[in-house]
């Protein structure tokens, strides 16, 4: 018989998982070594490729600045673009792949990550045929080397794997008799807020839940301070309850929140919150009070708000799929390189 486990802001031990270290900032002399597998650094290695080639004539690419090219437009070029264009893409995405396969290398090295055997890889570049090539030749560079440890992408898109995965955040009874919670995914670049089915009458370890609504909000571009970002998180989750409403769910009265950094015991960021607008890792900030303060009652219960760090959660939306290990982790790439390791507690069909 298992320990019935109670939600708590970045607990350790979660209901059908134990979380054994997130956050790993490795260094080196050039920095955070989980930079060198982050977007912006495979956007980088495009960008170095074109400068040398301006050097000597034409880039393949054309005029555009590279921060402005969207991956869609990196994955046309790649499949069916001109062949010097192609090439230049293939080459950094090999590049890439190569300091993938280098920054995996350490965290299997680091302790906590030891007999580690599988790897899922999230975060925005993985909605791509670049990340896909990216992941899969990342996978073959570390099989060739007798790596015992298995890269594959998240199954869920990137937009939705952090809002399915704070569903593992409490106990399966907490949310009986009742459809869906809210799901709240924080990130450098983009906030998201989604209403997440349970479909608990159709997989009791939670696989078969789904976002249903989501709203996404590319707050980068917007530049807000961190009380008009909290505003219109608050909204966005109004909104989504209004909606819920407005289909017949019963909503439960639990938002699970995936955001960047530490995550202490009453819900306050230790570090790892830079990236974010305004300062998060204020002693006079708490974003579950916050969310609390917007929402104090859903469906007539007082709200719960549960705070974890964003790779958790996201890792999360995989763990009915990962029983079959006994260890694994997650990379998310996205504005930085996000990562969490695991250990199963109990098959996710029988926790409590």
């Amino acid at each position: 018989m298992t320990t019935q486990t109670l939600p708590g802001h970045g607990a350790a031990t979660l209901p059908a998982a134990t979380v054994d270290t997130y956050n790993a900032e490795m260094r080196d002399a050039d920095g955070f070594v989980g930079d060198r597998a982050s977007r912006r650094a495979f956007m980088a290695m495009v960008d170095d490729a074109r400068d040398r080639l301006r050097k000597h004539g034409e880039d393949p690419l054309g005029d555009k600045p590279t921060e402005e090219l969207a991956k869609r437009n990196l994955d046309k070029l790649l499949l069916g673009g001109d062949a010097e264009a192609a090439a230049l893409i293939h080459g950094a995405v090999e590049e890439f792949a190569q300091e993938l396969a280098a920054v995996t290398r350490r965290f299997l090295r680091l302790k906590p990550w030891r007999d580690t055997e599988r790897i899922v890889i999230g975060g925005g570049l993985r909605d791509s045929r670049i990340g896909e090539l990216a992941i899969g030749r990342a996978a073959l560079l570390l099989k060739s080397e007798g790596a015992e440890v298995q890269l594959q992408p998240i199954r869920h898109h990137p937009d939705e794997a952090g809002l399915v995965g704070a569903v593992q955040l409490a106990p399966t009874w907490m949310f009986g008799g009742h459809d869906a919670i809210l799901g709240v995914d924080i990130g450098g670049t983009n906030m998201r807020a989604g209403l997440v089915r349970l479909n608990l009458g159709k997989a009791a370890d939670l696989a078969r839940a789904e976002v249903v609504e989501r709203e996404v909000w590319r707050h980068r571009d917007d530049k807000p301070t961190r009380e008009a970002a909290t505003q219109r998180l608050g909204e966005m989750l109004r909104d989504l309850v209004a909606r819920g409403a407005k289909e017949k769910l019963k909503l439960a009265p639990f938002i699970g929140v995936g955001c960047p950094g530490i995550i202490e015991t009453d819900g306050a960021i230790r570090r790892g919150g830079q990236n974010l607008p305004g300062n998060w890792e204020s002693s006079r900030f708490n974003l579950p009070q916050c969310l609390q303060q917007m929402l104090p009652e859903i469906g007539g219960h007082e709200t719960m708000v549960v705070l974890h760090n964003d790779a958790v959660v996201q890792g999360l939306s995989e763990l009915p799929f990962q029983q079959d290990v006994a260890h694994w982790g997650v990379l998310t790439i996205g504005t930085g390189l996000g990562n969490a390791r695991f250990s199963n507690r109990e098959k996710a069909g029988k926790r409590a």
